[in-house]
């Protein structure tokens, strides 16, 4: 009786050892796998070297995307070990499972907006859309951005107000970051001047002055007749400039062309104002009009 209880007890430590190396085994193995994911995702996500094209134009972004995939890789790995070492001990996984499944499913219910928002600034993250410091329109709010996080964008518009927006709200992206800006507006000239001469005077007044405006990348250029005006010619200026400084150059461009016409004694146009008086009307006289721009009493 006492071999057969000693048999027994021996039989079942010896089970016992088993299955707790079994679940060592599965630890250790599960370290190992995790380190070597861990490491792989480091060397996806390192610093490159001068020359070597970089895959993400943020390091903030670089290190938000390579920590967050480390997270879930351990996650993943810790779980499907969880649920082995479960299995050894002769727990039914199969119904945990699935309890686990309906939970999410409800979860999932209950929180679409934050798994929306967190999947979608992911998406963000990973596809590069915009970084720190770029001026962008999302959302119908235009600004610089601050912070990007997984589930909200913050953006600081120029008014100095700071916008919060999730990242699921956000449909459309409009980035102003690239190496260079266009800067491209009208001018208005009068139809008694000469328009080839104005061309040439306003190219010359910028090829002259072009280096002492900051932040300027190519042109100005006089691009040429736009439109026929109902007061003048509208002629087509063209610019490049530093990103975020494209408004300065333009300010800096219009008032470069407002010192120049005013040297050569040119007037900007506007509509004159014609009143008609009731009794010379009715006399047929019509005096001569007066100069261009002025207002002119019927």
């Amino acid at each position: 009786m006492l071999e057969a209880d000693a048999t027994q007890i021996a039989s079942g430590l010896a089970a016992a050892l088993k299955v707790l190396l079994r679940i060592l085994i599965i630890a250790v193995t599960a370290h190992i796998v995790g380190k070597l994911l861990s490491r792989l995702v480091d060397r996806l996500f390192r610093p490159r070297e001068a020359g070597e094209r970089q895959p993400f134009s943020d390091p903030r972004r670089v290190k938000t995307l390579g920590t967050l995939l480390k997270s879930i890789v351990r996650y993943v790995i810790y779980f499907v070990g969880a649920i082995m070492a479960l299995s050894e001990l002769g727990i039914d996984t199969a119904s945990l499972i699935a309890g686990a499944g309906i939970a999410g499913v409800a979860v999932g219910f209950g929180a679409q907006n934050l798994v929306r928002d967190v999947i979608s600034g992911f998406f963000i993250l990973f596809e590069d859309q915009y970084a720190v410091g770029d001026y962008v329109t999302l959302a119908g709010v235009s600004g610089i951005v601050e912070e990007i996080g997984l589930r909200i964008t913050r953006v600081r518009d120029l008014g100095g107000e700071i916008h919060t927006v999730p990242n699921g709200s956000i449909d459309r992206v409009t980035n102003f970051r690239g190496q260079s800006m266009r800067v491209m507006f009208n001018v208005e000239v009068p139809y008694t001047s000469d328009a080839s001469a104005t061309i040439g005077l306003l190219q010359h007044a910028f090829d002259t002055s072009a280096r002492h405006i900051e932040n300027l990348v190519e042109g100005p250029q006089v691009l040429g007749v736009q439109e026929l005006g109902a007061s003048g010619l509208t002629l087509l200026i063209w610019a490049k400039a530093v990103p975020m400084q494209q408004w300065a150059v333009e300010r800096a461009l219009k008032l470069l062309i407002v010192n120049t016409m005013a040297e050569n004694g040119m007037k900007v146009p506007y509509p004159r104002t014609v009143v008609l008086r009731s009794d010379e009307a009715n006399s047929g006289y019509f005096p001569p009009s007066g100069d261009e721009g002025e207002s002119t009493e019927w």
